[in-house]
């Protein structure tokens, strides 16, 4: 049965990866390899001989305070699967209602239209420094908004300044590698940062201190190299300016980036899980919203726009718009890749190829060629996997080996155009070509990513 998860983990990857080809959404892949993988763990319980026990992060082979599965009887074997289930559906909701939570409040601030406020800084002619503004906005602004969300922004706005799609999309692919390096140094600019953090492998202070360093040579030396290029030298005319402006946006963006950064800080105030202080900023982001919007909802207000116009009260409100505008697919597509991880996890495959691999070739070695392999394959199974190969005894909390693979997986899928959630949505946004990409900008940012892990090793 092992080999049949195996072959469920690969056919449904290569569907992922060929998402196009196939003309099949890995949303679809995802949960049929999550259902199915699980489905196989199930009817092969009795016939399995590891088992891994995540709470202990260790095999059960009766050693480090655990049972010996190979002497457990199939109800046994049956309630430590369910345990088994149900603790990394868990941890997986965990990361899952987090993201919820982020996307919606920057879904409120735009609602507000409150990232015009950030055109509105922008007030030059020059191609180069335009392209610092945008560099330093994306390494900053993925750091709060996470990578996928700020290269969105950032290319919106880019759309108002430059006219040119000839000249933008030089732009779009320099926007990717700094939004890229600048969610690798923050707990909550990367998906698999963030499942790092919340993993407990690194800690807030920690993963900033170690990280800041090699994701600015990771954006800076890109960007230097080029600002000397022939695409950003001159000027671009820009678009006579807009009149139209929500005087509540100015508000609302610094209020919803204010209290994402703050989710941080609450975790290490009460030590609660991430997912709490965020759904404590998204409270507080949405309840002003619906103040600002002069909309009090009760069981009487919904009962009679029920009446009237079907709930129409409750879709004026901008925190149910911005429920809607969320990206669910990228939370059911996340679920099922987790999930059937955590079934490969569960049997102790990933353990023991983890330790298989420390035998063979250093571990830092590893995790650059993880960060490489990110490029062509997504970070966030690479991710997964990788958390479940370490001895939690001899990699603690902090260790380097966590915060290298945080950079690794977070600026490696730079190389490609389609090795990164910033690089697909830039890709769609402006029609970029993968081979254009391949042949402008890939090697700018292979220079930036050997560059920061070289900082990363010698300063730690």
């Amino acid at each position: 049965m092992e080999i049949f998860i195996v072959a469920v983990f690969a056919i449904g990857y290569l569907a992922i990866t060929l998402e196009h080809t196939i003309k099949i959404d890995k949303l679809v892949s995802a949960l049929l390899m999550m259902a199915l993988a699980w489905a196989g763990v199930a009817f092969g319980l009795d016939g399995f001989t590891t088992w891994f026990n995540s709470n202990l992060h260790h095999m059960m082979d009766g050693t480090m305070g655990t049972e010996n599965f190979l002497e457990m009887g199939h109800d046994e074997r049956l309630h430590t699967m369910e345990e088994t289930l149900l603790h990394h559906f868990g941890k997986t909701c965990e990361i899952l209602i987090f993201l919820i939570g982020a996307m919606t409040i920057v879904e409120v601030i735009d609602h507000f239209d409150g990232f015009s406020t950030i055109k509105g800084f922008i007030r030059t002619k020059k191609k180069r420094v335009l392209l610092w503004i945008m560099a330093i906005l994306a390494f900053f602004l993925s750091a709060i908004i996470d990578n996928l969300t700020a290269t969105i922004v950032l290319i919106t706005i880019l759309r108002k300044l430059v006219p040119e799609r000839e000249d933008r999309i030089w732009f779009a692919g320099l926007i990717i590698v700094a939004a890229n390096a600048g969610g690798a140094w923050s707990p909550i600019g990367d998906v698999t940062t963030t499942m790092l953090w919340m993993g407990e492998k690194v800690t807030t202070v920690k993963l900033m201190e170690y990280l800041i360093a090699p994701s600015a040579i990771c954006m800076i030396l890109p960007v230097t190299i080029a600002s000397f290029m022939p695409a950003f030298k001159g000027e671009f005319a820009p678009p006579a300016p807009e009149e139209d402006t929500n005087v509540k946006g100015p508000l609302m963006l610094y209020l919803g980036l204010g209290m994402i950064v703050f989710v941080p800080i609450f975790k290490t105030i009460t030590h609660l899980p991430p997912y709490v202080g965020m759904m404590l900023s998204l409270g507080v982001v949405a309840m002003v919203a619906e103040i600002i919007s002069a909309r009090q909802f009760s069981m009487t207000d919904i009962g009679e726009a029920n009446s009237k116009d079907g709930l129409q009260g409750v879709h004026h409100s901008p925190t149910f718009k911005a429920l809607e505008k969320i990206e669910m697919p990228s939370i059911l597509f996340f679920l099922g890749i987790l999930m059937t991880v955590a079934a490969l996890e569960s049997l102790g495959m990933i353990f023991t190829f983890g330790q298989d691999v420390q035998a063979v070739m250093d571990n830092y070695v590893f995790v650059l060629l993880l960060g490489a392999g990110s490029a062509v394959i997504d970070n966030v199974p690479l991710v997964a996997a990788s958390m479940g190969m370490f001895n939690i005894s001899e990699f603690q909390t902090d260790d380097h080996i966590w915060h290298f693979i945080a950079y690794a997986a977070g600026t490696g899928g730079s190389m490609l155009i389609i090795g990164s959630a910033a690089g697909v949505v830039a890709m769609g946004m402006e029609r970029i070509s993968f081979f254009w990409y391949l042949k402008k900008i890939a090697w700018l940012a292979l220079v930036g990513y050997l560059a920061g892990a070289g900082i990363f090793l010698l300063t730690t």
